[in-house]
């Protein structure tokens, strides 16, 4: 096995395997100019907004960094290996990149401003909210959550008039019915360590988001989620390739 790993990762550091470098996106428009969100993969996301570039949860495997836009600001959710990525983050940093993360994420990305539960930022002129990310019911055999209460985050971001929530490993937990006005979420939805289809849409309706983007979504089937939220006013569903 360990000849097969270093066989794979010779061939990538070669080229001859490439990480993905076209994606879909998205345009939301808000009272201030479109906000582009561009859907890398898995937990990862990027965003442009009035000339600024954001990276959600950037991952060396979901995309090249060298090919895309270095980032203004990049925000880690907590510190997994599908979630925080030193070399991606090293790819993106440019002299005056400011970096939010969790506690337990700041030895990978010391130059970063730890944020937690509760607190609130701002980066030329978006408001970002850290929020809590944790299971309840889904553990690890020694009964430890997979992600504790109060470690990770997930995050609000309000552009101009619209609130974007990008929830983090989490599941559809109490707080989620203090979110107010969220016009964009992203919920995950693979077990056994975020939420099941029956979950998302529980969360769903605790906040009510006018759109909704299932991502980190691995093998589960996102379609799942269409009956089960077909009944809900004024609201959306929209699948993209975020396995």
């Amino acid at each position: 096995m360990k000849k097969n790993f270093t066989f794979v990762f010779l061939l990538f550091m070669c080229g001859f395997m490439k990480p993905q470098t076209n994606f879909e996106h998205d345009i939301i428009g808000t009272k201030s100019g479109d906000l582009k969100i561009t859907f890398i993969g898995h937990g990862t996301l990027m965003f442009e907004f009035n000339s600024l570039v954001i990276h959600i949860d950037p991952v060396s495997r979901y995309a090249d960094y060298t090919k895309l836009p270095q980032a203004d600001l990049i925000l880690i959710t907590h510190q997994h290996g599908d979630h925080l990525d030193s070399l991606a983050i090293a790819a993106l940093r440019k002299q005056n990149t400011v970096l939010y993360c969790n506690r337990s994420s700041h030895s990978k990305a010391p130059f970063g401003t730890v944020i937690g539960n509760g607190e609130f930022v701002e980066f030329r002129g978006i408001e970002i909210e850290a929020v809590p990310a944790y299971n309840i019911i889904n553990k690890r055999e020694n009964g430890v959550p997979f992600h504790p209460k109060g470690e990770g985050n997930g995050y609000v971001l309000t552009f101009a008039d619209k609130k974007i929530y990008i929830a983090g490993d989490t599941e559809n937990i109490p707080e989620m019915k203090d979110l107010k006005n969220i016009d964009v979420a992203f919920l995950p939805m693979n077990l056994p360590y975020t939420m099941t289809p029956q979950m998302v849409a529980d969360a769903v309706n605790m906040f009510n988001p006018k759109i909704l983007y299932p991502y980190h979504f691995g093998k589960s089937n996102v379609n799942e989620l269409v009956p089960l939220l077909r009944d809900k006013k004024d609201f959306e569903i929209r699948i993209r390739k975020m396995e």
